[in-house]
């Protein structure tokens, strides 16, 4: 009987949480994806501004070179203003980190776009930031972090439902595969954050030239990522981050596939 509630308890949990994400649908207005999110715009804004100061807190604080800072705004806003990003609700502001040592960059919800300044002293050319800020600014508007969440509660759900169904106190082996079905649930969550990053690396491509810079400069920002992480990546199956050289290869296919004529001509480097 206890086992039988066991079960009942765990298919309605995982029903439930199925058709909480699968009825929460909208269409990405940049992207024209499909999305599942149970997130607005302004929420994603406002939790975006709430996290920052303790984000920027991790890194050192903001810069203090206001120049280098206003450069990096400047370039950030001018792809803004280029591209579809512009007519999204979010509100975008591009912010200097102070940590000299960490090779960084990353977007909260809402347009709160970070990079350190031990990743911007490696890259030479203003079209290599702005390859940098325009793939950041891609997690924003394809609300990769609002699909994150929405994802998290679905794999939450079905990997604490499978642990209520397999997890039998009077035989304590079970606790085995309830242990590795949340693996799997954490394993799923890293895929998708692969995709998501090759996903912003094909809007930044869009998005550069558009604003005046030559996206062939993310491919220059792969080679010394590749460069700086020689034997201290972990592997590629455990990373978010696709690994630089394979990242590469995708740059070169979607330039390719949006300008088979070539690119146009006058774009910053």
């Amino acid at each position: 009987m206890r086992g039988s509630l066991r079960y009942i308890i765990a298919l309605l949990l995982g029903g439930i949480t199925l058709i909480s994400y699968y009825c929460k649908r909208s269409v990405n207005e940049v992207t024209g994806e499909v999305q599942h999110v149970d997130m607005t715009a302004d929420q994603e804004i406002a939790l975006g501004l709430q996290a920052a100061p303790e984000m920027a807190q991790q890194y050192g604080g903001i810069h203090p070179d206001r120049q280098a800072g206003a450069a990096v705004e400047r370039i950030g806003q001018q792809i803004v203003r280029s591209t579809k990003a512009g007519q999204t609700p979010y509100k975008f502001q591009f912010h200097l980190l102070a940590d000299e040592n960490t090779i960084n960059a990353f977007a909260l919800p809402g347009g709160q776009v970070f990079i350190t300044a031990g990743l911007l002293k490696n890259l030479k050319t203003e079209g290599q930031v702005a390859g940098v800020l325009a793939h950041e600014i891609g997690h924003v508007v394809a609300r990769h972090s609002a699909e994150q969440i929405a994802k998290s509660k679905l794999t939450q759900g079905l990997t604490g439902a499978a642990a209520i169904g397999m997890y039998d106190p009077d035989r304590p082996g079970t606790a085995m595969s309830a242990a590795a079905a949340a693996m799997v649930g954490k394993l799923l969550t890293l895929r998708y954050g692969r995709q998501d990053e090759l996903e912003a690396d094909k809007l930044a491509v869009d998005f550069t030239p558009a604003a005046g810079f030559d996206p062939r400069a993310m491919i220059q920002v792969m080679e010394i990522l590749e460069r700086e992480n020689k034997g201290s990546s972990p592997p590629e199956f455990l990373s978010t981050h696709p690994n630089p050289g394979n990242r590469i290869e995708e740059l070169q296919r979607d330039i390719a596939a949006d300008y088979p004529q070539g690119l146009p001509a006058n774009l910053k480097p």
